[in-house]
């Protein structure tokens, strides 16, 4: 039998009241911080499943915080602007409405006017709209603006264009012979200065901008299923390979007039307008161009830009040329090219464009393009629209004008004799027939211009439910977030926290152990050799 001594017996009470006071020590520590362990050698399994718990709860707090809600702030912003964009459009439609229908005064005319212009100024800007200094629908670049803030006189690009042949090829109308209403007796005395004017119907391809430079212009398409490299270029053969296209270039329409026929465009001709950014057809050409579904390209240059205007960076394969050092010019590319630099297309034909979605991660693994891009709702056609129903009512009401002032002149005392008075008739009989064939093309140009419209209105109302599609995913998401916070919260707070009402009981235990161990080690030091002596 082992001998136990004194000292034994009180190192062994020394070693029990000591660890009865760590068992203190650590419920009181539980019961202050109301967790199971404060490190994790005290239970690796709890720490590695807190650990676990803590990076799960911080990813869906990224996502169910801050993420989600950012998203659905941007969103919120693009149907905003694009919900103003459309009421936009459809207060032009209500005024092409109106141009095309029922017999319009001048005062009409000018109220049309006046509203046109407002809204030509007013269409595009709510393509800068941004959120949180970023613009939403121009990109990556969310540090640039969609337009033009300014008018920029200097400002130099090389744009090349992609145009459809088969969507973008429309009829127009053109004008030579605009007569000037006499203003003097000497001059209505002369009625055979009065113009007879002539119409002419042709069809055109209108390009992004107008005012073009007057350097080099490269012309050529490429037919759906050859290979991207191979362009036909213009002057050259049209698709039928039978027939060869010429090209002409004018400065304006003035020049175009004053040209051998006036306004005239042969059968397999093609003329550039370069004042109003027009590429007229003839007829043979065109009827190429569309069945074959022709991609025509066209790179030009232009130099200054109004204010209000889309960039060119955000719709077209471009160079920025503003700065006269070559080594500083900012290539912007927007359709896929190949190794050599030539533009791919898909099987219909059209160039293959690059997305710059901007993805926002939702959920776990789960990302959502937030953006969309302003080349995908709306381009500059509303723009140019805009622009040739201006044209067209500004025509009305300048022959209209004319008419009242030859009107008011027949009615003056000095011009009542028989002479004067059938001079003014005939003038005027020049002038009403200029009035009626404005009246006749704004009539029909409003018409034609409301079938446009509505696709523009279309397009516009399939972006929103687009916007709308995104933000039913992030609501349904961030349901689920939340849920899946509450579950991480509850599983992390049952793994790491314990009951209040069971710490206190374990203290009161451990705390009972201590003082009895107490107790029992001050009953040892009573007893000594005197006790039994």
């Amino acid at each position: 039998m082992m001998r136990v001594t004194n000292n034994m017996i009180l190192k062994n009470s020394s070693t029990n009241i000591n660890g009865t006071k760590v068992s203190v020590d650590n419920t009181n520590t539980q019961m202050t911080t109301q967790k199971k362990i404060s490190r994790p050698s005290e239970d690796p399994v709890t720490a590695i499943r807190s650990l676990r718990f803590s990076t799960t709860l911080s990813r869906v707090n990224q996502y169910y915080e801050k993420n989600i809600p950012d998203a659905e702030s941007w969103l919120d912003v693009t149907e905003t602007a694009l919900v103003n964009m459309r009421t936009e459009i459809t207060k032009y439609r209500t005024l092409l409405d109106q141009g095309a229908n029922g017999t319009l005064t001048q005062d009409d005319r000018n109220a049309i006017l006046t509203q046109l212009k407002s809204l030509q100024d007013a269409i595009y800007a709510e393509g800068n709209a941004e959120y949180a200094g970023r613009t939403v629908f121009t990109g990556y670049r969310t540090d640039k603006n969609l337009t033009f803030q300014s008018d920029e006189t200097s400002t130099k690009y090389s744009i090349h264009q992609t145009l459809m042949a088969a969507n973008t090829v429309e009829e127009c109308r053109y004008y030579n012979g605009i007569t000037e209403a006499p203003t003097t007796g000497d001059a209505i005395s002369h009625p055979e200065n009065a113009k007879d004017i002539e119409k002419t119907t042709y069809n055109r391809i209108r390009l992004a901008y107008d005012s073009l430079d007057s350097t080099a212009v490269t012309l050529s398409y490429h037919i759906p299923g050859e290979d991207a490299t191979t362009n036909h270029a213009i002057p050259g053969n049209l698709p039928d390979n039978t027939t060869a296209a010429t090209f002409a270039e004018y400065e304006t329409e003035a020049d175009w007039a004053a040209a051998a026929g006036g306004k005239t465009v042969a059968e397999n001709g093609i003329v550039l307008i370069r004042e109003t950014g027009e590429l007229i057809l003839g007829s043979k050409v065109s009827e190429q161009l569309k069945s074959a579904n022709a991609a025509v390209n066209i790179e030009y240059e232009k130099t200054g830009f109004k204010k209000g205007e889309l960039r060119p960076e955000y719709y077209y394969n471009c160079v920025d040329k503003t700065d006269i050092n070559a080594a500083n010019h900012i290539t912007y590319t927007k359709t896929e090219k190949d190794a050599a630099g030539n533009i791919l297309y898909d099987d219909a034909g059209r160039p293959l464009e690059k997305n710059y979605d901007i993805e926002y991660i939702i959920a776990n693994n789960q990302p959502l393009a937030i953006n969309l891009e302003a080349c995908d709702i709306f381009n500059q056609d509303i723009y140019q629209d805009m622009t040739d129903a201006i044209d067209a009512v500004t025509n009305s009401i300048n022959a209209h004008s004319k008419l009242e002032k030859i009107d008011t002149m027949l009615r003056m005392e000095q011009y009542a004799d028989e002479q004067s008075q059938k001079d003014l008739n005939k003038w005027r009989e020049a002038i009403q027939k200029e009035a009626d064939y404005f009246d006749d093309n704004l009539q029909k140009m409003y018409s034609r211009f409301i079938g446009k419209t509505d696709d523009y209105l279309e397009k516009m109302s399939l972006a929103i439910t687009k916007v709308g599609c995104k933000a039913d995913q992030l609501e349904l998401t961030e349901e689920r977030m939340n849920n899946q916070q509450e579950t991480v919260m509850e599983l992390q707070s049952k793994n790491d926290d314990m009951d209040l009402s069971s710490i206190i009981l374990k203290y009161t235990a451990s705390y009972t152990a201590y003082q009895a161990s107490l107790t029992a080690a001050g009953k040892l030091g009573e007893i000594s050799l005197l006790n039994y002596i």
